[in-house]
């Protein structure tokens, strides 16, 4: 399962899947100031029941409520979750963010090439990927696409789950945490 997305800037952009159908949108309000928690919320595309409207109809699915100086709020579900209870740092840099899943298993997303890949944390060999996110690419080196996430069969059981962390990981990628030159091991940053 593949989807595009409309901007790199994953706080404000619509995932589309093969089929050109709208499937996530994402919404951030205007960050005031360093300060000021600002907001993500992320829609799903939910069943149309009237036969007579052909709009597409979207649900909030989750909200991320960023913070500088603390750690970041998820909520979903009906519940809150602080960023760095629910999607914690691990490995030995703490490069890298691991989750349990709705489906009860262990997840961990890896900084691979600047790009965000999600493995099955089970500890199993060869890793299991579960999705792999791919930034615009502009022709230089390879074909000009624009950027997209790689869903695989592991991946399709958590899905909404695995939307909501990989905006939130990939907002990080974006704001240089993950950068070597920028890690602070032990910090608590934004998490």
């Amino acid at each position: 399962m593949r989807f595009t997305l409309s901007s790199e800037y994953v706080c404000n952009t619509i995932l589309t899947n093969e089929e050109g159908q709208v499937v996530y949108k994402t919404k951030t309000s205007a960050k005031l100031s360093s300060l000021v928690p600002w907001t993500t919320i992320i829609s799903k595309i939910t069943p149309n029941i009237d036969e007579n409207d052909m709009r597409d109809k979207f649900a909030i699915m989750a909200a991320i409520e960023w913070h500088s100086l603390s750690s970041s709020i998820f909520r979903f579900g009906g519940e809150e979750h602080r960023a760095k209870d629910f999607l914690p740092n691990s490995g030995i840099l703490r490069l890298a963010r691991t989750f349990t899943g709705p489906d009860g298993r262990s997840y961990k997303w890896k900084m691979e090439n600047t790009a965000a890949v999600l493995y099955l944390d089970d500890g199993s060999k060869p890793k299991t990927e579960v999705a792999k996110y791919h930034k615009r690419g502009f022709g230089i080196i390879g074909k000009k696409h624009d950027p997209y996430l790689d869903v695989f069969s592991e991946g399709k059981g958590i899905l909404d789950t695995l939307i909501l962390t990989f905006i939130y990981v990939e907002k990080l990628q974006m704001d240089g945490e993950y950068r070597l030159d920028t890690v602070s091991i032990g910090s608590s940053g934004s998490l």
